[in-house]
């Protein structure tokens, strides 16, 4: 049996794009600001959209353990990026609120984020792109 080698498979292509899309975005986002990841600013931009979330559904929308998410949320705590308030409906849990701070980073990275993406779309039209969004939900699917 002869298998091909990894390079020759389109899941290392879609690995290699998804690397290689994350490094160039952290070295943009570096450039306005030097202490934030890519993670902690989808963090903050899913936080911005979607702040009903709790801990465990960030983690899975940003495909993050737990423990991750955590560790990243109390550094995001400590660089002044987010605060925590007890819940007024459960005062076991802990909301999540955007510090002026966080709000100021979303409002200077959303240029830069907005051309990441158009810069590694380039070239494709967008039925293209709903094409290749398909095909990754297929894959997406067939893997779940």
């Amino acid at each position: 049996m002869n298998l091909k080698a990894p390079t020759d498979i389109v899941i290392y292509s879609i690995e290699k794009a998804i690397k290689t899309y994350r490094k160039f975005a952290q070295n943009n986002i570096r450039k306005i600001e030097s202490n934030i990841t890519v993670d902690q600013a989808l963090l903050l931009i899913l936080l911005q959209n979607r702040p009903e979330l709790t801990q465990v559904e960030m983690a899975e929308v940003l495909f993050k353990d737990y423990a991750s998410i955590t560790r990243m949320i109390e550094l995001m705590v400590k660089n002044e990026y987010l605060t925590r308030n007890e819940s007024q409906e459960d005062r076991r849990r802990k909301e999540l609120i955007i510090s002026k701070k966080g709000e100021n980073i979303i409002k200077k990275l959303f240029p830069v984020i907005e051309d990441n993406r158009n810069t590694a779309l380039k070239g494709l039209s967008q039925s293209e792109i709903e094409q290749l969004d398909s095909l990754l939900k297929i894959i997406i699917n067939n893997c779940n």
